[in-house]
C-alpha cells in the first residue's frame, strides 16, 4: 500500500509542472530589471560626484614646464638697455590649499553627499515599485488562470445543455429554438474562453520579460496570493507610517536639505576665499636660477555681472519649490490612501455579497435544470440562471484581485520591498 502511494506521488510530481512562486518572480525581476541596474549605476555615479566635490578640500598640485625657442631678454648696461635673443626654459610645481571660503566648499560637499543618499532612496523606491508591479502581474495571471477554469466549466455546461436540448427536440419535448439558443450560447462561451486564454498568455509573457526567462506552459502558480487578508488599522496610524517611510517623501526631504546647502554655498560666494600657495621653479635662460614662493592669497569678488546674486536667488527659489512639491505629494498620498482604504472596505462587502450570490445562483440553477427536463421552465430561464452564476463567480474573482491590489498599493506607499 505504501509502495503504491509512493509511486502515485512520484507520478503526480512528474506530471505536474514546476511551481513559480510570487517571491521567485520578484527575486528574478529585481535581479534582471534594467531600471534597477540603471539606478545602481547612478548610485555609483553620485558617489564619484561626491569625490569630485570633496577634492576641493585637498591640496591642488600642478606641474608646469615651458620651453621658448627664442625670446628677447633686456639687459641694462651703463644706463642703456641692450637686448639679446636666445632660447630658454623653465620647469616647476605649484601647490594651492584652501584655508577658508566661508563654508562655500563644505556646503557643496554636504550637498553632494545628499545626492548620494537620494540616489540610494531612488533605488529603494524603484525596488518597491517593481515589487508592486510584479505582484500585480502575478496575481493577474492567477486570476486569469482561474477565469479560464470557470470559462471551461461554463463551456462544458453550455455544450451539455445543447446536447440535452437536441435529444429533447428529437423526442418532441422541446422546439428547435431551444437547441439553437443553447448552441448560440455555446459559441459565445467558446469566444469568451478564447479571450480569457489570450489575456492569460499576454500576462504570462509580460512576467517572463520582467523575469528575464521563459515561463513553461505547465508551470503552476500560487492560487492563494489573491486571497490575502488585510489587518485593518486606524487610518491615522497607516498614514503616519507612510509619511515616515515613503521613499518619495524621503527624497523630497533630502532635496530640500540639498537646496538649502546650495543656497548657503551660493551666498558664501560673495565673500571670496583665503588660500595658501607655494611654488618652486627652476629657470634656465641667460642665467640659471631657482625661484620659490610660500604665502597666502585673499580673493574677494567685487563684480560678476550679477551672476553670484542670481545664483543665490535661484537656490533660494529652489528651496521654496521643493517644499511646495513635497506638500503637494503629501496631499496626493493622503488622498490616495483614503481612497484605497475605502476601496478595501468596499471589496470586503463585495466579496461577501458575491459569495452569497454564487450560492443562491447555483441553487437556482440546480432547481431550474430539473424543471427544464420536466418542461416546467424555459431555456431563457436556464440561461439567465447560468449567466447569474457565471457573473457571480467571475465577480468574486475580480473582487479578490482588486482588493489584493489595493493592499499591495498601500504596502508600496509604505516603502515595503518584499
Amino acid at each position: 500500500m505504501k509502495k503504491s502511494l509512493l509511486i502515485f506521488g512520484l507520478l503526480v510530481i512528474c506530471v505536474s509542472g514546476d511551481t513559480l512562486t510570487l517571491q521567485d518572480s520578484i527575486d528574478k525581476t529585481l535581479q534582471n530589471s534594467p531600471d534597477i541596474k540603471s539606478l545602481k549605476l547612478k548610485t555609483t555615479q553620485s558617489q564619484h560626484s561626491y569625490d569630485i566635490s570633496f577634492a576641493d578640500y585637498l591640496p591642488q598640485v600642478n606641474l608646469q614646464a615651458e620651453y621658448d625657442f627664442t625670446q628677447t631678454y633686456v639687459l641694462p648696461s651703463g644706463g642703456k638697455f641692450n637686448t639679446v635673443d636666445d632660447d630658454g626654459w623653465y620647469v616647476g610645481a605649484n601647490l594651492k590649499q584652501k584655508i577658508w571660503d566661508f563654508k562655500k566648499t563644505s556646503s557643496k560637499v554636504e550637498a553632494s553627499k545628499i545626492d548620494e543618499d537620494m540616489a540610494e532612496l531612488s533605488l529603494e523606491d524603484m525596488r518597491a515599485l517593481m515589487v508592486y508591479k510584479i505582484k500585480s502581474l502575478y496575481k493577474l495571471i492567477v486570476v486569469q488562470k482561474e477565469d479560464i477554469e470557470v470559462r471551461k466549466k461554463d463551456l462544458a455546461s453550455k455544450k451539455a445543455y445543447y446536447e440535452q436540448a437536441k435529444a429533447l427536440v428529437v423526442q418532441g419535448l422541446k422546439t428547435k429554438a431551444d437547441s439553437s439558443r443553447f448552441l448560440s450560447a455555446y459559441y459565445v462561451a467558446q469566444e469568451n474562453l478564447a479571450i480569457s486564454q489570450a489575456s492569460f498568455d499576454k500576462a504570462k509573457k509580460s512576467l517572463s520579460l520582467y523575469m528575464g526567462e521563459q515561463i513553461k506552459d505547465d508551470t503552476t502558480f500560487q492560487t492563494d496570493t489573491i486571497k490575502k487578508k488585510y489587518i485593518f488599522e486606524e487610518a491615522a496610524m497607516i498614514e503616519e507610517e507612510i509619511l515616515a517611510n515613503n521613499s518619495q517623501l524621503k527624497i523630497d526631504a533630502q532635496n530640500i536639505d540639498k537646496n538649502i546647502l546650495l543656497y548657503k554655498s551660493a551666498k558664501a560666494s560673495h565673500y571670496g576665499s583665503i588660500d595658501a600657495i607655494a611654488s618652486y621653479r627652476h629657470f634656465d635662460t641667460l642665467n640659471a636660477y631657482d625661484s620659490s614662493l610660500v604665502g597666502e592669497t585673499l580673493e574677494i569678488p567685487l563684480y560678476s555681472g550679477g551672476r553670484t546674486t542670481a545664483e543665490a536667488q535661484k537656490a533660494l527659489i529652489d528651496i521654496q519649490v521643493t517644499k511646495e512639491q513635497q506638500a503637494s505629494k503629501i496631499l496626493a498620498i493622503k488622498e490616495e490612501l483614503s481612497n484605497l482604504i475605502i476601496d478595501i472596505i468596499r471589496y470586503e462587502k463585495t466579496i461577501k455579497s458575491k459569495q452569497a450570490q454564487l450560492i443562491s445562483a447555483n441553487d437556482t440553477k440546480d432547481v431550474l435544470q430539473g424543471r427544464y427536463k420536466e418542461g416546467l421552465s424555459t431555456y431563457m430561464e436556464i440561461l439567465d440562471a447560468e449567466s447569474l452564476a457565471l457573473d457571480a463567480e467571475l465577480g468574486l474573482l475580480e473582487a479578490y484581485y482588486t482588493k489584493s491590489l489595493a493592499i499591495d498599493h498601500i504596502d508600496y506607499l509604505k516603502g515595503k520591498v518584499e
